[in-house]
């Protein structure tokens, strides 16, 4: 399985949600630290788009419900990450995505080998930065691709 990290879910703040699943006792302005009423929902993939999925720093960690990844990031899909994120106790940077990219066995590894994808060394700078619309152009710089010298049309020698 992976994460979409750079496209938002349309009309969905992190604060509208935690409101109607009832984590928030006065609505979505009084929930949690200001920095999580602004943080936005990204949506993670086409699959099981009513799932939720948080991807955070592993300053939090809950046992048997959170999932180290590796340098520092975790994977927690409970309830209980957004209660304590509404209480001001969750994870100091996460980001919070409905639904899921997913795979056949040996599907991804296949498109890999074909070349189909392109991948870098993940970092928790690329992960939790909120700007979503430099995230694809910092991910190609970190294998030193220049997104401007790329073109859509092929040639012909």
């Amino acid at each position: 399985m992976g994460l979409i990290v750079n496209q938002r879910s349309p009309d969905v703040s992190l604060a509208d949600l935690l409101s109607q699943l009832g984590l928030s006792e006065d609505g979505a302005d009084q929930v949690g630290p200001e920095e999580l009423r602004e943080q936005g929902v990204l949506n993670g993939g086409p699959v099981s788009t009513e799932r939720g999925f948080v991807l955070h720093t592993n300053d939090y960690f809950a046992e048997e419900a959170t999932l180290a990844i590796g340098d520092g990031i975790c994977l927690t899909a409970t309830i209980e990450i957004l209660k304590a994120m509404a209480a001001g106790q969750g994870p100091r940077r996460s980001v919070l995505a409905l639904g899921y990219a997913g795979w056949a066995p040996g599907q991804l590894e296949a498109e890999i080998g074909a070349n189909g994808w392109l991948h870098c060394p993940a970092d928790r700078d690329l992960i939790f930065d909120s700007d979503l619309e430099l995230k694809y152009v910092r991910a190609l710089s970190k294998i030193g691709i220049d997104l401007s010298h790329l073109i859509s049309e092929a040639g012909h020698a």
